[in-house]
Protein backbone atom coordinates (compact mmCIF):
# COMPACT_ATOMS: atom_id res chain seq x y z
CA UNK A 1 0.00 0.00 0.00
CA UNK A 2 1.73 3.16 -1.16
CA UNK A 3 0.85 6.24 0.90
CA UNK A 4 2.69 8.85 -1.67
CA UNK A 5 0.63 12.00 -2.51
CA UNK A 6 2.17 12.51 -5.68
CA UNK A 7 2.37 16.46 -5.45
CA UNK A 8 4.23 18.96 -3.65
CA UNK A 9 1.80 21.87 -4.07
CA UNK A 10 -0.73 21.87 -1.35
CA UNK A 11 -4.01 24.70 -0.53
CA UNK A 12 -3.61 27.79 -2.26
CA UNK A 13 -1.45 30.59 -1.31
CA UNK A 14 -4.35 33.09 -1.09
CA UNK A 15 -5.64 31.69 2.27
CA UNK A 16 -2.28 32.37 3.84
CA UNK A 17 -3.61 33.37 7.56
CA UNK A 18 -6.32 31.07 7.60
CA UNK A 19 -7.22 28.45 10.64
CA UNK A 20 -9.87 26.55 12.03
CA UNK A 21 -11.43 27.57 15.12
CA UNK A 22 -10.14 25.66 17.78
CA UNK A 23 -13.81 25.12 18.23
CA UNK A 24 -13.87 24.09 14.44
CA UNK A 25 -10.88 22.04 14.84
CA UNK A 26 -12.12 19.71 17.90
CA UNK A 27 -14.83 18.83 16.13
CA UNK A 28 -12.86 17.65 13.54
CA UNK A 29 -10.64 16.18 15.59
CA UNK A 30 -13.12 13.87 17.78
CA UNK A 31 -15.45 13.37 14.57
CA UNK A 32 -12.50 12.07 12.47
CA UNK A 33 -10.16 10.07 15.81
CA UNK A 34 -12.07 7.74 17.78
CA UNK A 35 -8.95 5.84 19.20
CA UNK A 36 -8.40 7.19 22.68
CA UNK A 37 -4.64 6.05 22.29
CA UNK A 38 -4.23 8.21 18.95
CA UNK A 39 -6.24 10.70 20.27
CA UNK A 40 -3.90 11.07 23.40
CA UNK A 41 -0.71 11.15 20.48
CA UNK A 42 -1.93 14.05 18.79
CA UNK A 43 -2.42 15.93 21.63
CA UNK A 44 1.06 15.41 22.99
CA UNK A 45 2.52 16.80 19.27
CA UNK A 46 -0.25 19.84 19.39
CA UNK A 47 1.34 20.79 22.96
CA UNK A 48 5.04 19.99 22.35
CA UNK A 49 4.31 22.35 18.91
CA UNK A 50 2.77 25.04 21.02
CA UNK A 51 5.06 24.75 23.68
CA UNK A 52 8.18 25.03 20.67
CA UNK A 53 6.33 27.94 19.24
CA UNK A 54 6.16 30.01 22.29
CA UNK A 55 9.51 29.07 24.06
CA UNK A 56 11.47 28.51 20.63
CA UNK A 57 10.21 30.43 18.23
CA UNK A 58 8.54 33.19 20.03
CA UNK A 59 5.27 33.35 18.01
CA UNK A 60 2.30 35.73 19.02
CA UNK A 61 -0.95 33.69 19.63
CA UNK A 62 -2.36 33.16 16.16
CA UNK A 63 1.04 31.36 15.54
CA UNK A 64 1.09 29.47 18.23
CA UNK A 65 -2.57 28.18 17.46
CA UNK A 66 -0.79 27.26 13.44
CA UNK A 67 1.61 25.43 14.85
CA UNK A 68 -0.61 23.59 17.85
CA UNK A 69 -3.55 22.86 15.14
CA UNK A 70 -0.91 21.03 12.86
CA UNK A 71 0.15 19.08 15.70
CA UNK A 72 -3.55 18.38 16.86
CA UNK A 73 -4.70 17.70 13.27
CA UNK A 74 -1.45 15.63 11.80
CA UNK A 75 -2.73 12.20 12.27
CA UNK A 76 -6.62 12.87 12.01
CA UNK A 77 -6.86 9.96 9.42
CA UNK A 78 -4.88 7.35 10.63
CA UNK A 79 -7.78 5.79 12.90
CA UNK A 80 -10.64 5.55 10.25
CA UNK A 81 -8.89 5.72 7.23
CA UNK A 82 -4.93 3.83 7.41
CA UNK A 83 -5.18 3.78 3.66
CA UNK A 84 -5.59 7.15 2.65
CA UNK A 85 -3.74 8.77 5.70
CA UNK A 86 -2.33 12.32 5.01
CA UNK A 87 -4.46 12.63 1.67
CA UNK A 88 -7.69 12.71 3.17
CA UNK A 89 -7.26 15.15 5.88
CA UNK A 90 -5.22 17.44 3.46
CA UNK A 91 -8.42 17.20 1.79
CA UNK A 92 -10.13 17.99 4.21
CA UNK A 93 -8.47 21.36 5.02
CA UNK A 94 -7.57 22.24 1.29
CA UNK A 95 -11.66 22.36 1.07
CA UNK A 96 -12.05 24.65 4.55
CA UNK A 97 -9.35 27.10 2.95
CA UNK A 98 -6.94 26.39 5.35
CA UNK A 99 -3.45 28.29 5.29
CA UNK A 100 -1.22 25.82 2.90
CA UNK A 101 1.92 25.89 5.54
CA UNK A 102 -0.22 24.23 7.75
CA UNK A 103 -1.12 21.34 5.07
CA UNK A 104 2.04 21.20 3.87
CA UNK A 105 3.61 20.54 7.33
CA UNK A 106 1.33 17.74 8.05
CA UNK A 107 2.10 16.45 4.13
CA UNK A 108 5.67 16.15 4.78
CA UNK A 109 5.60 15.01 8.63
CA UNK A 110 6.35 11.48 6.97
CA UNK A 111 8.51 12.13 4.13
CA UNK A 112 9.79 9.16 3.51
CA UNK A 113 5.91 7.49 3.24
CA UNK A 114 4.68 10.55 1.67
CA UNK A 115 7.41 11.91 -0.40
CA UNK A 116 6.99 15.71 0.26
CA UNK A 117 10.20 16.93 1.85
CA UNK A 118 9.81 19.16 5.42
CA UNK A 119 10.81 22.78 4.15
CA UNK A 120 9.85 24.96 6.81
CA UNK A 121 10.51 25.27 10.52
CA UNK A 122 7.01 24.22 10.97
CA UNK A 123 7.64 21.23 9.18
CA UNK A 124 10.70 20.44 10.61
CA UNK A 125 9.47 20.28 14.15
CA UNK A 126 6.27 18.32 13.18
CA UNK A 127 8.30 15.36 12.07
CA UNK A 128 11.11 15.28 14.73
CA UNK A 129 7.98 15.56 17.44
CA UNK A 130 6.16 12.87 16.18
CA UNK A 131 8.09 9.67 16.12
CA UNK A 132 10.04 10.74 19.69
CA UNK A 133 6.80 11.61 21.42
CA UNK A 134 5.61 8.25 20.86
CA UNK A 135 8.45 6.40 21.70
CA UNK A 136 9.13 8.48 25.04
CA UNK A 137 5.28 7.74 25.77
CA UNK A 138 5.84 4.15 25.49
CA UNK A 139 8.96 4.75 28.02
CA UNK A 140 6.71 6.64 30.80
CA UNK A 141 3.95 3.97 30.59
CA UNK A 142 6.80 1.05 31.66
CA UNK A 143 7.97 3.47 34.66
CA UNK A 144 6.15 3.17 38.30
CA UNK A 145 6.91 7.45 38.10
CA UNK A 146 5.13 7.63 34.53
CA UNK A 147 7.17 11.30 33.54
CA UNK A 148 8.28 11.69 36.88
CA UNK A 149 12.37 11.92 37.17
CA UNK A 150 12.88 10.07 33.88
CA UNK A 151 16.01 11.03 32.48
CA UNK A 152 17.67 11.24 29.49
CA UNK A 153 19.72 8.02 29.25
CA UNK A 154 16.53 5.49 30.08
CA UNK A 155 15.12 7.41 26.69
CA UNK A 156 18.34 6.69 25.32
CA UNK A 157 18.75 3.19 26.08
CA UNK A 158 15.32 2.67 25.13
CA UNK A 159 16.10 3.75 21.70
CA UNK A 160 19.08 1.77 21.25
CA UNK A 161 16.74 -1.26 22.13
CA UNK A 162 15.46 -1.72 18.93
CA UNK A 163 12.94 -4.20 20.09
CA UNK A 164 11.27 -1.09 22.08
CA UNK A 165 8.66 0.41 21.00
CA UNK A 166 10.00 -1.35 17.40
CA UNK A 167 7.69 0.50 14.88
CA UNK A 168 9.23 3.81 16.29
CA UNK A 169 11.75 4.34 13.32
CA UNK A 170 15.15 5.57 14.72
CA UNK A 171 16.60 6.45 11.65
CA UNK A 172 13.34 8.79 10.98
CA UNK A 173 13.88 10.54 14.16
CA UNK A 174 17.84 10.85 13.28
CA UNK A 175 16.38 12.19 10.29
CA UNK A 176 14.68 14.39 11.86
CA UNK A 177 16.70 15.90 14.75
CA UNK A 178 19.60 16.81 11.25
CA UNK A 179 16.83 18.18 9.20
CA UNK A 180 15.90 20.56 12.48
CA UNK A 181 19.03 21.41 13.23
CA UNK A 182 18.42 20.12 17.21
CA UNK A 183 20.67 17.41 19.14
CA UNK A 184 18.51 14.28 19.69
CA UNK A 185 20.05 14.79 23.74
CA UNK A 186 18.14 18.27 23.39
CA UNK A 187 14.88 17.14 21.61
CA UNK A 188 14.76 14.73 24.39
CA UNK A 189 14.55 16.64 27.31
CA UNK A 190 12.32 19.28 25.75
CA UNK A 191 9.53 16.66 25.37
CA UNK A 192 10.58 15.35 28.76
CA UNK A 193 9.69 18.37 30.35
CA UNK A 194 6.93 19.17 28.31
CA UNK A 195 4.78 16.12 27.65
CA UNK A 196 3.98 14.58 30.81
CA UNK A 197 1.40 17.36 31.67
CA UNK A 198 -0.82 15.90 28.93
CA UNK A 199 -3.52 13.26 29.83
Amino acid sequence: MSLLLNRSVFGDSANKGKVLSRAEAESLFNEWVLNPRLQLHMKQVAHLMKCWATEKENLDEAGQWQWEITGLLHDADWDQWPDQHCKKIIEELELRNVDPEIIHAIASHGPNHFGVEPETQLDKMLFAFDELSGLIHAYSLMRPGGYEGMELKGVKKRLKDKSFAANVSREEINDACNRATISLEDLIQFIIAKQGSVV
